[in-house]
């Protein structure tokens, strides 16, 4: 079975968005997933495959999980349940859960590993939310601080977690 990795930017809250969007636009947490995720397979939710601006995300696999079997999508392969999106994906090395808040609930359990970028920002009028991270179930393993500069608003964290 494929290494099953979470990939998330949260506040001090948990919080990961809002209305369908993000909450923070981050450049170096965009060069960080999309460096990460490139040339693997990615889970998401149907709402996280529509707000993505441009579509299917390029140079990688996107599955879509969504209750409508009719449902399509252009570049896009749909399936009804986590559990089916991952059979079909023993023979790769790793795969991306990139949300939204139901799939990372969903992946918690199966997951091996959390990239996780904390903004040091509390949201106000979150509707979406990550999971709590428990430290009897996860050992953070990598911890990179980053401040506040000109292209970034806020101070943030890349963290990284392994399933104990």
């Amino acid at each position: 079975m494929c290494k099953v990795s979470i990939i998330v930017a949260v506040s001090k809250n948990n919080a990961i968005g809002r209305d369908n969007k993000l909450l923070y636009w981050l450049p170096n947490d965009l060069k960080r997933f999309k460096a990460l995720t490139t040339g693997h397979t990615i889970i998401m939710g149907r709402h996280t495959f529509e707000s993505l601006p441009k579509g299917a995300l390029p140079n990688r696999r996107n599955l879509v999980l969504t209750t409508n079997p009719n449902i399509t999508f252009t570049g896009a392969e749909i399936f009804l349940s986590l559990k089916d999106a991952l059979a079909t994906c023993k023979d790769e090395d790793e795969v991306f859960i990139i949300g939204g808040a139901s799939v990372y609930q969903q992946a918690m359990g199966v997951a091996d590993a959390i990239y996780l970028t904390l903004i040091e920002d509390v949201t106000e009028n979150a509707d979406a939310f990550f999971p709590q991270i428990s430290k009897e179930e996860w050992t953070e393993t990598g911890r990179e601080p980053h401040p506040v500069d000109e292209k970034h608003r806020y101070p943030y964290i890349f963290i990284n977690y392994e399933k104990r």
